[in-house]
């Protein structure tokens, strides 16, 4: 060992120093794949940077850690990012009402302000069905949901009905903002919001940008909870729907939010505007 040392012109001690330098560092990367893989149970595919912000708290008390390149080339040497996909199957089409866009220069500043709303497909063994989705813009809380069989208002008015029996307080004036499909341009559904002093607001026809924040869950309930997997039937997907919607509430650290989870800015913002 010596000679070996002495030939490449370093001393036996920083020889075993680096020795022990990479078995530290094999030992961290070991106790992080394993947290990274009890939350990927939980969050089949939650992005690098949620990951490493939800794992730093358990990291810190295990006196361990590991730099934001180095985690993610962890990840990537063991096959753990998560790979793009796009898929895409028409859910809407466009009814003859309009309204105008009321997000136009709006400061969106508290929960209950602003609700979201968008319909994505799911596909079974047997056929599609479809989610509809009700987001708060603020606390990024998705406060109605349902999967229906068709693309029918009944639907999307289910999700409707549960975003109103889960505020907290009046909902005259809240803003309800989708695309100008036509469950959302229906008679009936416009009649619910009416009842509720909810104000209806789109974005132009054919302006996907206009309704971004709701396009967007759509692709975080897919993408990171596997909503854009095949289904045996309608039932498997409806219980794959209920688990995604309640892990992306209360448990998924969301980076608009600076890490915050979606349900607790959602009910510390209640609690606040309830008090005053």
């Amino acid at each position: 060992m010596n000679a070996i040392c002495s030939w490449f012109g370093i001393s036996r001690q920083a020889h075993y120093q680096k020795l022990r330098r990479q078995k530290e560092t094999e030992e961290t990367e070991r106790k992080i794949l394993a947290l990274v893989q009890k939350v990927r149970k939980r969050h089949p595919r939650m992005g690098g940077r949620k990951l490493l912000q939800k794992l730093g708290p358990e990291m810190a008390q295990g006196d361990f850690s590991l730099g934001r390149d180095r985690f993610f080339d962890l990840l990537g040497r063991h096959d753990l990012l998560v790979p793009s996909t796009k898929r895409k199957r028409r859910t809407t089409w466009a009814g003859l009402w309009r309204c105008p866009n009321l997000l136009e220069d709006l400061a969106i500043t508290h929960v209950q302000q602003v609700w979201v709303g968008d319909i994505t497909y799911l596909e079974t063994e047997e056929n599609f069905c479809y989610l509809s989705l009700l987001t708060d813009a603020y606390s990024r809380y998705i406060v109605g949901y349902d999967l229906s069989p068709s693309l029918a208002v009944e639907g999307a008015k289910r999700t409707l009905d549960m975003a109103i029996d889960q505020a907290s307080f009046p909902l005259s004036g809240l803003i309800h903002h989708t695309d100008h499909g036509s469950q959302y341009t229906s008679r009936t559904y416009r009649n619910r919001l009416e009842e509720v002093s909810i104000l209806s607001s789109m974005g132009e026809v054919g302006n996907c940008y206009d309704n971004a924040l709701a396009e967007r869950m759509n692709g975080i309930l897919k993408l990171e909870y596997g909503l854009d997997n095949v289904f045996i039937d309608f039932q498997h997907a409806y219980l794959a729907v209920k688990e995604a919607v309640w892990l992306y509430n209360f448990e998924r650290p969301h980076l608009s939010l600076e890490y915050q989870i979606p349900v607790k800015m959602h009910t510390a913002q209640v609690y606040d505007m309830v008090m005053i």
